[in-house]
């Protein structure tokens, strides 16, 4: 059970099954049923979110007593209001003079008040929608919530990322995993595109990739000062992805200049030009959450899945041979594989007694790390 002891692991797969559970935040109205194919941006849910409440001191504008106030209305309980639009008025000498009571904001006459001398004036309900995010088969229906989505892909995970869900063709800039990514080679034929670079993404670059209008950004690495100075801010990176920033930035190596990882760099390759769907959310404590890449498959019709044994390798855990990236300093983003496992407890810098592993990194360097510091690659 030793051998058990590892984060979970991250994907790279040139050919799986994707399932996307897609939910509204509220209940609604599931517009798909089971066995429908639907596009990337085809709307699977809808609901409404009620507009802002407004709140209209009636009698102390029209300087009246509370309850008189329903006598001044122009506009009545649940009828529709434009802004600015007179929603009460009172008339003196003779008629000659008026004063008038308008609505601050457009909407539906929610309530009028006798007792307190207030008119509630709500704003037009905001509608809500869910698309489908990847292109396939809807597999299942949620009440009132949403739908589930399978197409078959190549799905790669990164180990961090910025900005939500967003959909283009990939675009590969770099030549080789190693290259820096620089505006100089940004194009407007990058508009819409998602790019993929090599070893880092510069600040220069990241500025012009918004400017010529790309979807999103795969990369190896980034400077943290980088990262800081495109969002304005310096990130926590325990929660991402509800970033107001114009395009998606996926890490798959780490922080710095980080080579991609030849096996990763080769299979966007693979792709160029192909449709995706990415997502920089990232989470990275409880219920753990990856930046991914999913480009979609659909020429796929044979079985897809692992083979027998590579699911009884996948089971084992870790064991000498296993792929794995290393997730924690000094020697975070790491690749290589298990060389050996051994039994008896170390004692770290921390001083805590803990199960490591020794491993062999893809520059022939062994190294001994605590074995939670590692997550296996899925490939």
């Amino acid at each position: 059970m030793s051998s058990q002891v590892y984060t979970p692991g991250l994907k790279r797969k040139a050919s799986t099954k994707v399932r996307k559970t897609r939910r509204l935040p509220i209940r609604g109205k599931v517009l798909v049923k089971k066995g429908d194919n639907v596009k990337a941006d085809t709307i699977v849910a809808r609901t409404f979110i009620p507009g802002d409440v407004h709140v209209v001191n009636i009698s102390g504008l029209l300087g009246i007593d509370a309850w008189e106030t329903s006598e001044y209305m122009v506009k009545r309980e649940g009828e529709e209001v434009k802004e600015e639009e007179p929603i009460a008025m009172i008339k003196s000498f003779f008629g000659l003079f008026k004063r008038y009571a308008f609505a601050p904001a457009s909407g539906t006459v929610e309530r009028i008040s006798d007792i307190t001398g207030q008119v509630l004036i709500r704003e037009s309900q905001i509608p809500l929608e869910v698309d489908a995010y990847i292109p396939g088969k809807v597999v299942e229906t949620l009440s009132n919530e949403g739908a589930t989505i399978e197409t078959p892909a190549a799905f790669i995970q990164g180990i961090f990322g910025i900005g939500g869900e967003r959909k283009g063709k990939l675009m590969m800039i770099a030549e080789n995993p190693n290259e820096v990514l620089t505006a100089k080679q940004l194009e407007s034929k990058c508009n819409g595109r998602i790019l993929v670079g090599g070893a880092l993404v510069t600040s220069d670059a990241l500025q012009k990739a918004v400017k010529v209008g790309a979807k999103g950004i795969v990369v190896g690495g980034i400077d943290d000062q980088d990262l800081t100075s495109f969002l304005g801010y310096q990130i926590g990176i325990a929660i991402t992805g509800e970033e107001d920033i114009p395009l998606t930035l996926i890490i798959t190596e780490g922080f710095g200049e980080m080579g991609m990882s030849e096996k990763t760099f080769s299979l966007l390759r693979e792709f160029d030009g192909k449709y995706a769907s990415i997502n920089g959310a990232t989470q990275i404590r409880a219920g753990v959450m990856r930046p991914e890449i999913v480009i979609p498959r659909p020429e796929l019709t044979e079985k897809i899945g692992d083979s027998e044994e590579k699911k009884k390798f996948l089971e084992q855990g870790l064991s000498p041979g296993t792929p794995i990236r290393i997730i924690r300093k000094p020697y975070f983003g790491a690749l290589g594989v298990v060389s050996k496992l051994p039994i008896p407890l170390q004692t770290i810098e921390t001083e805590s007694d803990v199960r490591v592993l020794e491993a062999e990194l893809a520059d022939g360097k062994r190294v001994i790390v605590p074995r939670a510091n590692v997550e296996i690659i899925e490939e």
